[in-house]
């Protein structure tokens, strides 16, 4: 059997046509795991329930260990292996957690009348905050169950002189048993330490 050249054009020019549409539909089309995500952030700045003293501090990137330094979002099961950490496959945070926390602790600071300068900016009349990341994550202590937990290290510098260092953990109970609630809950707790380490600073001998 003889197959026409037209013929055999039509054979071969279809099935590229095809490979064609079906590549140009997966460049349009958003990527599925990041249309299915669910991204999260520390949320809005909370009303102020009590006054905050105003300290003029200069602020360092804050260190934080491996698995926190990225946007996962940690689960961690007390009840059954309080040593392994569990990121959420769907849920994730819009910037690191430290990246969060830093930015919410120099919002703060600025709402309350006081400066949050960065110290890549040199600023040499200010003290230096210098912060380590120890713990961020949501915790279950049954299936039933869960908090949020924050815990963070701060270290105040005058120069190259170490003024004070203190270490805050605060907890929050989640309003529900998933990403969604560990969110809630992490932000909560982040609020909740902000609101001992800004009056804590206040009490230092901070450079004005």
């Amino acid at each position: 059997m003889t197959i026409s050249p037209r013929r055999s054009f039509t054979l071969l020019f279809i099935p590229l046509l095809a490979c064609s549409l079906l590549l140009a539909g997966c460049a349009l089309r958003p990527d599925r795991n990041l249309r299915s995500s669910n991204l999260y952030d520390l949320g809005p700045l909370p009303q102020a329930k009590v006054t905050l003293p105003a300290v003029h501090v200069s602020i360092a990137e804050i260190s934080a260990p491996a698995w926190l330094d990225s946007t996962a979002m940690f689960y961690r099961l007390d009840y059954a292996n309080s040593q392994q950490p569990h990121p959420y496959a769907q849920s994730r945070w819009l910037s690191a957690p430290a990246q969060m926390f830093g930015q919410r602790l120099k919002a703060r600071i600025a709402a309350a009348g006081g400066i949050a300068a960065n110290a890549s900016d040199a600023a040499s009349n200010l003290s230096m905050l210098r912060i380590d990341a120890n713990d961020f994550i949501h915790a279950f202590d049954a299936p039933e169950k869960s908090h949020g937990d924050v815990s963070m290290r701060v270290s105040v510098y005058s120069g190259r002189a170490l003024i004070a260092q203190k270490s805050f953990t605060k907890s929050a109970n989640a309003p529900s048993n998933n990403a969604d609630g560990g969110a809630k809950a992490l932000a909560t707790a982040s609020d909740a330490v902000i609101d001992e380490i800004i009056p804590w600073l206040a009490t230092l001998p901070l450079k004005r």
